[in-house]
């Protein structure tokens, strides 16, 4: 069996290195990362030019391109086998809310999903002295009950619902401080001025800073914040169609009668 693993924060980031080790104990597990941090990178794929695959050592392999870049091809062409799993992490800090869409690291996980393989993205939230061996106790238990044969779980099949992957977000915690689990909705954070800031180079040109002031959370009840706010690992299951079902008639009656001419 082979697990594949992946991450935005680069090749050489410790909590890759960390979730890999992990995870050794459920299969093979490859790493295929960026060369570099690409944190941010949202799901890029590199179109424009070719990509350089370097083997760092046996079974890791960098890549001068996006998270989205290194899942394809180890999917579509550097894996001897198509992985059973694909595990993205473990990010420096949380990928909650609205931050999903920018994150490289769950849009790592979303091309797993994308060609078929069951996905997880796994981040520590919080800053300071990271705890990755928390978030790698907490991959590898939810890891391998993904994997589990469908007559150990008891119900469905093994992986996880089709078109469907998991953002774990695991409090900055020793592990013994860890407070459960909890299955959550993705929350929602402010948005202020503070979020770009203004500065000027010795040569007077203005330069923009984007995402320098702090997160504020919305306290909504249910939500991935909430729940790493209380101690808990938070678990939210995400979806790739981007459809907003709840308001297609409003829509239908936007659009009922226009003219195209």
């Amino acid at each position: 069996m082979i697990i594949l693993v992946s991450n935005d924060d680069g090749i050489y980031s410790p909590g890759i290195q960390v979730l890999a080790k992990a995870l050794q104990e459920l299969g093979r597990v490859y790493i295929v990362a960026p060369d570099r941090e690409r944190s941010g990178a949202s799901h890029a794929l590199t179109l424009h030019r070719p990509l350089l695959v370097e083997e760092v050592r046996p079974r890791m392999y960098s890549v001068n391109g996006t998270p989205t870049d290194c899942v394809n091809l180890a999917i579509n062409g550097l894996l001897p086998e198509r992985p059973s799993l694909v595990v993205s992490g473990i990010n420096r800090g949380g990928n909650m809310g609205e931050d999903v869409t920018y994150s490289g690291t769950v849009s790592a996980a979303m091309e797993g999903v994308l060609l078929r393989v069951p996905s997880f993205a796994v981040s520590v939230a919080g800053e300071g002295d990271f705890q990755f061996a928390t978030a790698a106790h907490v991959a590898l238990r939810l890891a391998g009950r993904i994997l589990e044969p469908r007559s150990e779980r008891g119900r469905g099949e093994q992986g996880l619902p089709p078109g469907t992957l998991l953002n774990v977000n695991v409090p900055n915690l020793p592990l013994k401080d860890l407070k459960g689990i909890r299955v959550t909705h993705q929350g929602k954070r402010h948005f202020s001025k503070g979020e770009v800031q203004e500065l000027v180079d010795p040569r007077g040109r203005r330069l923009y800073w984007i995402g320098g002031n702090g997160l504020v959370w919305e306290q909504r009840e249910g939500s991935d914040f909430e729940a790493v706010e209380g101690g808990c690992v938070s678990v939210t299951p995400l979806h790739l169609d981007l459809t907003h079902y709840a308001v297609l008639g409003e829509v239908e009656t936007l659009t009922k009668g226009m003219k195209l001419e």
